[in-house]
């Protein structure tokens, strides 16, 4: 738990495979306001951990080796922890996402993602804590609570959110790639616009370039939303 001592949020990173887990322990010790606790590998070994050691907030991948992630939330509430939770995935199931605003997962961060990404989460949830203890209104709650949610005014400036969830629409509609042309023309917008939109999800880690080859010259840079070989 955050210490008068350190004035610290202090993090617990559940991750199974070692390279990601030490990537999300330095990511998190990179922001502001934020410790690492501790670094552990399956759900039962997390648990061990909170019983030991209560913490702010889990950075909690959903598929480990001995359990689900929404298990091991499930088994924090029923312990009576009041940690908060970032669930960590690539399952883009919508289905998921229901279950896991259910139990009270405060923050839903897709794989693979870039430390701007998880930063932007952390802050926001920094935000979230100090300014909870302060609502005393319905309007301060609402307030609070959108500091999680985020809104589109907090888009890159000159950035819209229909025309970015126009830009994901097409990402989604065409699994192997789309190029910028492509996208501009579909949703009414100038290939730059377009370019600016895709490059933007690039860096969240939501799509991903893919060079397409082919002809004379430099290859068509096409952009697609990652697809998993497995269910993690």
């Amino acid at each position: 738990m955050t210490t008068p001592e350190s004035g610290l949020i202090s993090v617990l990173v559940v991750e199974d495979e070692e390279i990601t887990a030490e990537a999300n322990r330095i990511y998190v010790e990179r922001v502001p306001g934020f410790e690492v606790a501790g670094v552990v590998r399956s759900g039962g070994e997390a648990l061990r951990f909170l019983r030991r050691r209560p913490v702010d907030l889990i950075l909690l991948d959903l598929y480990l080796p001995d359990m689900h992630g929404l298990e091991v939330c499930r088994a924090v509430r029923a312990g009576g922890l009041l940690c908060d939770v970032i669930a960590v995935t690539s399952a883009r199931d919508l289905t998921m996402v229901r279950s896991a605003v259910s139990l009270g997962i405060v923050q839903y961060l897709l794989k693979p993602f870039t430390f701007a990404a998880l930063a932007e989460k952390l802050t926001r949830y920094a935000r979230f804590k100090e300014e909870a203890g302060l609502a005393v209104g319905q309007g301060d709650v609402d307030r609070v609570l959108g500091t999680l949610r985020g809104s589109s005014a907090e888009l890159p400036k000159g950035m819209a959110q229909d025309t970015l969830d126009a830009v994901v629409t097409q990402l989604r509609a065409q699994a192997g790639g789309v190029g910028a042309q492509a996208v501009a023309d579909a949703i009414g917008v100038s290939r730059v616009t377009a370019r600016r939109y895709l490059e933007y999800l690039v860096e969240l880690g939501v799509a991903a370039r893919v060079p397409q080859y082919g002809g004379v010259g430099r290859p068509e840079l096409l952009y697609r939303i990652p697809t998993q070989s497995s269910g993690r």
